[in-house]
């Protein structure tokens, strides 16, 4: 008998930062699981075709996907883009936070006080307001999940991403405060913290292979992750699977944070 553990048909997923990279791979995920998901990031052109790609690849099923340009750094963009999901899809039972910005590579004493804003504004505060807007619907229900993608630099600290990584250290807090206040709910909130993985966002840390290397000699699977090896988790945690399952941080690295 097949399980139904990671079913997600009826269920309506927004993801943001979904036109590339992790947010793709777990748009497509979840999609071939039975969800409709919502492609949102700033550029519209490329969201419709990324919505588009997973319509022509399940015609008729199991799930399908919209597009939902937004720049999620605008408190009133995200209430927009919340309120046109409901209206075009009826319902959000799945909220995954997955885009992020990283303006400045540098020295904490260097760091100009535009790019830190705009650092805690997009990976922060766009968190704290999706979960404002989609709580309500969840809580009337008494079901729902949210997922914040944040990174293992949320972990420890870094000599050239330091404002990064204490926005990703905050997101973790965010996820075990939501969870707290909304347990009762029965509404889970999990973190992902992924490790190297290809992806544009992380170009500079990969392109080059001698960096590559060097970077990844120490970690037990002694490679770079790919987009796909986050989304199973993400789905976990989205259906009947993860259940049970709150106020946790899931690290996917190969490793790299259990080795020296």
């Amino acid at each position: 008998m097949a399980s139904n553990l990671f079913d997600l048909t009826g269920k309506v997923a927004l993801i943001t930062g979904s036109s590339k990279g992790i947010g793709k791979a777990i748009a497509e995920a979840m999609a071939r699981q039975g969800a409709k998901v919502v492609i949102s990031s700033r550029k519209a052109e490329v969201c419709k075709a990324v919505a588009q790609a997973i319509n022509d690849e399940m015609p008729e099923g199991p799930g399908g996907a919209i597009s939902i340009p937004a720049n999620i750094g605008a408190r009133e963009a995200i209430t927009a883009l919340v309120a046109e999901t409901r209206a075009r899809l009826g319902r959000i039972d799945i909220l995954v936070c997955n885009a992020a910005v990283n303006p400045f590579y540098g020295s904490m004493a260097e760091l100009p006080d535009d790019a830190f804003e705009k650092i805690l504004k997009v990976n922060i505060m766009a968190n704290h307001w999706l979960a404002q807007e989609v709580l309500p619907e969840m809580k009337a229900r008494r079901d729902g999940a949210i997922i914040i993608v944040s990174s293992i630099g949320g972990l420890k600290g870094h000599e050239q991403l330091g404002a990064y990584c204490i926005s990703k250290a905050a997101d973790l807090q965010l996820v075990r405060n939501l969870a707290c206040e909304n347990g009762p709910h029965n509404i889970r909130v999990n973190a992902i913290s992924p490790g190297l993985i290809r992806t544009d966002f992380a170009r500079a840390l990969w392109e080059d292979p001698e960096n590559l290397a060097r970077r990844t000699a120490h970690d037990p699977l002694r490679r770079i992750g790919e987009p796909e090896e986050i989304a199973g988790i993400a789905v976990y945690l989205a259906a009947r699977a993860g259940s049970f399952t709150t106020g946790q941080n899931f690290v996917i690295d190969g490793g790299s944070t259990i080795s020296t």
